[in-house]
């Protein structure tokens, strides 16, 4: 019975022993981990070379950004297929895709026995014009003094406005090909006439060569004027109600994703499509000529803001799939403290905390917070 007794002492001492061994090296390990992954030191002269510089966070107007894609387009007014009224031959040409071209210049020469047809009716129209109203005057004289029958003063009336039809008609087909009625004459007949560019801008697309026929209907160039080039938006349905006119944005090429385009939305599509979305047409404050109708963009539209605490952005760290930033505990001592981020807007990131810190009342590591990272990192390897 008493070793028995003895048996049961000896053991319960043992469990009470190890338990709080067990006990007292899990505190130290907390502590150690806690010390490892959270806090780094640094003495005065590793502060001295990380040039370790504090900031405070700040209440900033953060605004909410709407990812989209898109891209560049035109309205129809500045995208300029030229054709050519009456047909004809290429005779020659200098433009090439990408070429500059001036409202009013000469981008083509045109040949065609029909242009010299054209000519000839329209000045043998005018001579028998001036005939036909010469006539008209001695027809109204004669028929004041009764010397003719009213009846040949209105033939002769008649056969004049009929006259006047045709002249006026060969004059608008001679506008149409660029020759100018009113100086025209008969040393001025020719079988070419000079194809002029409606519009000032650049050639996107040159479907002809010298020595081809083309028809009326034939697209010779294509030509855009880049002074009205915009950007097309595509949203989804569910986000369109967000967009107003006037609201700022920015875009950018898919090939060119840090050069940055501000936009300012002027239209608002009024429909949705089968896709269930909506279309945004936004205006460049400096477009570039690098921006060619069809190219991909994304855009970034601003549809609201609100008032956020925010930090630099470089004092923002990504360290296994989380986001931190150091605060500073004193001069020598930084606690690593993780946070939640928002939008990012001129240099500062909105933040939200996931524990209880009073942000603003918190110094931050606003520059060189990854040489810290680095030295905490080294510190849990060893």
């Amino acid at each position: 019975m008493k070793s028995t007794i003895l048996l049961f002492v000896y053991i319960a001492f043992s469990v009470s022993c190890n338990h709080r061994a067990a006990e007292s090296g899990n505190n130290t390990s907390v502590a150690e981990a806690d010390a490892v992954t959270n806090t780094v030191s640094l003495t005065p002269a590793q502060y001295k070379n990380a040039a370790i510089q504090l900031g405070t966070p700040v209440v900033t107007t953060i605004h909410q950004v709407l990812n989209a894609t898109g891209t560049v387009d035109v309205p129809p007014q500045s995208l300029n297929s030229i054709c050519f009224p009456l047909g004809g031959y290429l005779k020659s040409t200098n433009l090439l895709p990408g070429s500059s071209v001036q409202k009013g210049s000469a981008i083509a020469v045109m040949e065609d026995q029909l242009y010299v047809q054209l000519q000839q009716d329209y000045l043998t129209a005018k001579v028998k014009m001036e005939y036909l109203q010469q006539d008209l005057q001695r027809q109204k004289s004669l028929s004041d003094n009764d010397a003719v029958s009213k009846k040949a003063y209105q033939m002769a009336a008649n056969e004049f406005k009929m006259q006047q039809i045709v002249l006026r008609s060969l004059e608008e087909k001679l506008k149409i090909i660029g020759i100018n009625p009113a100086t025209l004459t008969v040393n001025g007949i020719s079988k070419t006439v000079q194809l002029r560019s409606p519009i000032s801008g650049y050639v996107t697309k040159v479907n002809v060569n010298i020595g081809k026929y083309v028809n009326p209907t034939d697209v010779l160039f294509e030509i855009v004027d880049p002074t009205d080039i915009h950007a097309a938006i595509t949203v989804f349905e569910k986000d369109i109600a967000l967009i107003q006119k006037g609201m700022k944005g920015t875009v950018a090429l898919a090939d060119k994703p840090d050069k940055k385009y501000q936009v300012t939305t002027i239209l608002v599509t009024k429909n949705i499509s089968e896709g269930r979305t909506g279309l945004l047409h936004c205006h460049f404050e400096n477009a570039g000529h690098d921006l060619l109708p069809g190219m991909f963009l994304t855009a970034n539209m601003q549809v609201g803001s609100q008032k956020q605490i925010a930090v630099p952005e470089q004092a923002v760290l990504r360290y296994e799939g989380k986001h931190y930033v150091f605060v500073a505990k004193n001069q020598f001592t930084y606690q690593l403290q993780p946070i939640q981020v928002g939008q990012t807007e001129n240099g500062l990131t909105a933040i939200a905390p996931i524990t209880d810190t009073s942000w603003l009342k918190q110094q931050i590591v606003v520059a060189n917070a990854y040489a810290l990272l680095g030295k905490m990192k080294n510190k849990s390897d060893e």
